[in-house]
């Protein structure tokens, strides 16, 4: 998928960029900068994309991104509903690998650095109790000032380092720079999609929003993201249908019409195919009950 270089405000008093967002919903732009990015979820559900993965996120989610890898949060559908009365809430750090110095990395003593860096170019997710102590001083660094800046941020740096509480998150690939009319077609193509993948939605759909004809569409989608458009909607459905079942509020039949899909063996097919394992199965798995009816 062809992301949006975006370029991250400067602020020239300090090493690294830290905010709070509180707003509505996420926007969804599909974009990439050279700066890392440590975010937060602290309020917010929906659909993430990083790099070739497509994911639910959750509050209390802690994600590392490496510098220019492709990313984008969607918020779910009902976060743009008129007096939804939902909004999401974020902590996000943003730095570039040489933000205290070049020599820095060269140090004896920060060997664990570039290693991390390297991790971090295929997205990698905290949990457990790095989590919790990320959170803890991502909320210190918000207000520090001056050296004690630093040392919460080298604090971070240190337990990212040393954690074995984590997982990648998508594969590291190359990707085509973008101009703004391909960050525009593709940003309209996944609004559409993740807004609309309850119903039936064919090629000419989607090509018609990107201006392009059917055939043009399809090798446009393919060579951007290295998959076809149907193979992304379904990607989409399922993460979908994750959320459902972890719910564990609807059968299993009911999740597969309410996800897009158009009959029962046909979503179990492409479940298996992208989870590596059944509904039935997943729904046990994160439900912790084990005489759930399917």
């Amino acid at each position: 998928m062809n992301p949006h270089l975006y370029k991250i405000p400067a602020n020239l008093q300090n090493s690294f960029n830290i905010r709070l967002d509180k707003l509505p919903a996420f926007p969804g732009i599909w974009h990439y900068h050279p700066e890392l990015e440590l975010q937060f979820v602290i309020k917010g559900e929906g659909i993430r994309l990083i790099g070739d993965n497509i994911s639910n996120f959750s509050p209390g989610e802690i994600i590392l991104l490496g510098e220019n890898l492709p990313h984008s949060w969607q918020s779910r559908t009902e976060y743009f509903q008129k007096n939804s009365g939902l909004r999401i809430e974020a902590m996000v750090l943003h730095f570039l690998p040489t933000c205290l110095g070049r020599d820095f990395l060269a140090l004896p003593e920060t060997y664990l650095i570039p290693k991390l860096l390297e991790k971090a170019k295929k997205g990698i997710i905290f949990y457990g109790k790095t989590n919790k102590k990320i959170a803890q001083l991502m909320h210190a660094a918000l207000n520090a000032t001056n050296l004690d800046r630093i040392i919460i941020f080298l604090s971070i740096i240190k337990i990212l380092c040393e954690s074995k509480e984590y997982k990648n998150i998508a594969f590291a690939y190359a990707f085509y720079k973008s101009n703004e009319s391909d960050t525009l077609r593709i940003n309209k193509v996944c609004s559409y999609t993740i807004a609309n993948y309850k119903k039936h939605i064919t090629i000419e759909e989607v090509a018609t929003i990107s201006n392009l004809s059917d055939t043009s569409f399809c090798r446009y989608f393919k060579l951007m993201t290295k998959k076809t458009y149907y193979k992304f909607l379904t990607e989409i459905r399922i993460s979908h249908a994750c959320k459902y079942l972890i719910e564990d509020k609807l059968p299993t039949n009911v999740i597969c019409f309410q996800c897009g899909f158009n009959n029962i063996s046909n979503f179990y097919r492409h479940f298996k195919n992208i989870i590596g394992t059944t509904p039935f199965h997943y729904k046990r798995k994160y439900s912790g009950n084990k005489n759930i009816i399917n």
